[in-house]
């Protein structure tokens, strides 16, 4: 593994890489309250086969993470994975949790870069939105939003070497993967960065969660304009507790060239508890 940091329109990532630089180029993208180093287990397993790039994203590790809510809003987030496509587009994108969010985001509205889309347990944003909308189990199963967005958040997490985030993160979903070593560089990269711009992304975003039994009406969407026309496969941890099965129903109209994988015995972290497995679904998927 290589480390750099690299400045993408004057601000600072850091961004880990494996393989050869001259290997077909795979952004990863990691999600809350994850950064690069998320994907230490199944990177290693790709980097034959490609160029594997993973940023710290905005407000993570060691990258650019300015304290106002507002640059976090999803087109920013996605505007720094352009600048460091840059030239060498288009390349596969595989995200995970929030940066599935970050990679719908450049296959929709930036599809010149993007050749493949990959995710796991992560979700497009039109079904994601009607599922939280509804009033029903995903709503309730996604009120931990609410509770992020509130004033203060970040420094309730944070107490007592991150308790009450480790608490989170692990609520009903096996973290063995999550001691040691390991669990000692997440809370080096979340000291090195602080929390409030992870948390930020869930303040800036636009998403309505509604009250469980309580449903919210929402407007239609823009079918064409939030299409993903490249081939897209879906990677799904069945025992996932925060992203429930209908976070995706009908994802199918907004990726015409969808492969769907459920993989039993994960969960939301598939990618530390079956890396081996996700590197073959991966690779047999590839042309």
């Amino acid at each position: 593994m290589r480390i750099e940091t690299r400045d993408l329109d004057g601000r600072p990532f850091l961004i880990r890489h494996w393989g050869d630089p001259s290997h077909p180029k795979l952004l990863l993208l990691h999600g809350f309250p994850e950064y690069g180093g998320a994907w230490e287990d199944l990177a290693p397993l790709l980097a034959d086969r490609f160029h594997c790039i993973a940023p710290d994203q905005r407000g993570y590790g060691g990258s650019y993470a300015p304290s106002e809510v507002g640059a976090y809003a999803v087109s920013k987030l996605v505007d720094d994975m352009v600048a460091l496509i840059g030239a060498d587009g288009p390349v596969t994108v595989f995200g995970h949790d929030w940066g599935a969010a970050v990679a719908y985001g450049l296959a929709m509205f930036h599809p010149t870069l993007v050749d493949r889309l990959i995710v796991a347990n992560g979700v497009h944003p039109v079904p994601f939105q009607r599922a939280i909308a509804a009033g029903g189990a995903q709503s309730e199963a996604s009120q931990y939003m609410t509770y992020l967005r509130s004033a203060g958040s970040e420094d309730a997490l944070a107490a007592d070497d991150f308790a009450k985030l480790l608490s989170l993160f692990s609520d009903k979903m096996d973290m063995r993967w999550l001691a040691g070593a390991r669990l000692e560089a997440y809370k080096a990269a979340w000291r090195q960065s602080g929390l409030r711009g992870m948390i930020n992304w869930y303040r800036a975003s636009q998403l309505v969660v509604a009250d469980p039994g309580k449903p919210v009406e929402m407007p239609d969407f823009p079918l064409d304009a939030l299409r993903v026309t490249c081939p897209h496969l879906l990677i799904w941890g069945e025992g996932d507790t925060a992203l429930l099965p209908q976070s995706t129903d009908g994802l199918e109209a907004f990726a015409r060239d969808l492969t769907r994988v459920n993989v039993p015995g994960a969960d939301h972290w598939i990618l530390h508890q079956k890396p081996q497995h996700v590197a073959r679904i991966l690779l047999d998927w590839m042309p």
